[in-house]
């Protein structure tokens, strides 16, 4: 029964990660690739390793494959959050059919940081 599980948790997880790469090539912007790329890519390598821990049925490749789902599981997401992050201060187009850009305004361009109330209307200081 294990057996069969776990060759459904392969083809499961090959078809994830399936998706992510034609994810990477469909998407029209950087922002939907990252997204495709990282959920379906996390999705399928997690079932690909659970598929692993069935086959191989040991303690040690078992305890193996989990440490490695859980690294994946919490790194990929943040990772992408930051490339994220990065590619739209420094300007990275949006698709132009993007409905909304909700960071616009929130953040101030020229220095890189969260805009403050005080801020002038081109990102400086008010005089004194």
């Amino acid at each position: 029964m294990s057996e069969r599980i776990g060759d459904v948790l392969l083809v499961v997880g090959a078809v994830f990660l399936l998706l992510a790469g034609v994810g990477m090539l469909r998407m029209p912007d950087l922002f939907t690739r990252m997204q495709a790329a990282t959920k379906a890519s996390t999705l399928g390598i997690a079932c690909v390793l659970l598929a692993v821990a069935l086959h191989f049925a040991s303690i040690g490749v078992t305890m193996r494959a989990l440490a490695a789902m859980a690294f994946f599981l919490l790194t990929a997401p943040v990772t992408a959050h930051l490339i994220g992050r990065a590619s739209y201060f420094v300007g990275t187009p949006l698709w132009e059919r993007t409905v909304s850009d909700e960071l616009r305004g929130h953040y101030n361009p020229f220095h890189r940081t969260r805009a403050s109330a005080e801020d002038g209307p081109e990102g400086e200081a008010p005089q004194a």
